[in-house]
């Protein structure tokens, strides 16, 4: 009985089918793709509005599939086209977080200097010159949006009052943002009160923010050592800051087809 590559979807249930291979080496779950096609009437209902490639326990029965059951692939270089037209659809990149900067920052003193309330002078600093390094591929960069402006103006029968909210976009230091545009997105207007002692009414103004940034993220360590000559104890603290940026290269879809192709045959075997 050969255990076949196929493509499926989950039970009606959300779950698994129970007829995938059990086998220690195989795999299940493997490149998830859309079961419909956009734009045409939904041939698969939630839950199994998904297909996943995986190994089934045995081939399928020519009176019939079991539920879930999409297809079987039959050879390597089908597999390699059908990783490749869902990669390519789902924009699938290799992510490496690579190490691009360092610096340390070093502070020197007598340990009473460092417990002081109100600090007077006894530490040092020397900070490092920077360290930087580059990756493989291009540096990744990613999008978003955050509401940065609601302004709420309130006119009552007796005067206008305004509040005005600000939050500003916030990314890590390391990040360079890029792309920055400002819209005004919703604006709602409400009225309450009895017209004969006046309409109080609300409106609210809301301005959200797009952009992208770098992945580029920063992070810092804090190192503390202690040495005592003659009773006296000298402490120094050392600070590392680390930039790690995210670099994307192309998705190796061949690498891929033959890492699942060789798992395939060896439960055949």
């Amino acid at each position: 009985m050969s255990q076949p590559l196929i493509k499926y979807t989950l039970t009606k249930q959300g779950r698994q089918p129970e007829w995938l291979s059990s086998d220690a080496s195989a795999f299940k779950g493997q490149h998830s793709a859309p079961a419909n096609k956009p734009g045409k009437l939904p041939r698969f209902g939630s839950p199994q509005d998904t297909i996943y490639l995986g190994i089934a326990a045995g081939d399928p029965d020519s009176d019939g599939t079991p539920d879930g059951y999409v297809g079987t692939i039959g050879s390597k270089a089908d597999l390699q086209t059908y990783v490749t037209e869902v990669g390519s659809a789902a924009g699938y990149k290799v992510t490496t977080g690579t190490v691009t900067g360092v610096q340390t920052s070093v502070t020197t003193g007598l340990s009473t200097a460092w417990g002081q309330t109100e600090y007077s002078g006894g530490l040092s600093t020397s900070t490092s010159s920077k360290h930087t390094a580059s990756g493989v591929g291009t540096v990744a960069t990613l999008s978003g949006s955050v509401v940065t402006k609601v302004i709420v103006v309130t006119d009552t029968p007796t005067g206008s009052t305004s509040n005005t909210t600000d939050t500003p976009v916030v990314v890590d230091a390391a990040s360079t943002l890029s792309g920055v545009s400002t819209s005004v997105g919703i604006v709602t207007t409400t009225s309450s009160g009895m017209p004969e002692v006046g309409v109080t009414t609300t409106t609210t103004t809301t301005s959200t923010t797009s952009f992208t940034y770098t992945d580029v993220n920063s992070s810092s360590s804090t190192s503390t050592s202690s040495t005592t000559t003659d009773d006296v104890t000298t402490r120094t603290d050392t600070v590392t800051t680390t930039e790690t940026t995210n670099y994307e290269t192309s998705y190796d879809y061949a690498a891929e087809s033959t890492r699942l192709w060789d798992i395939y045959e060896a439960i055949n075997t």
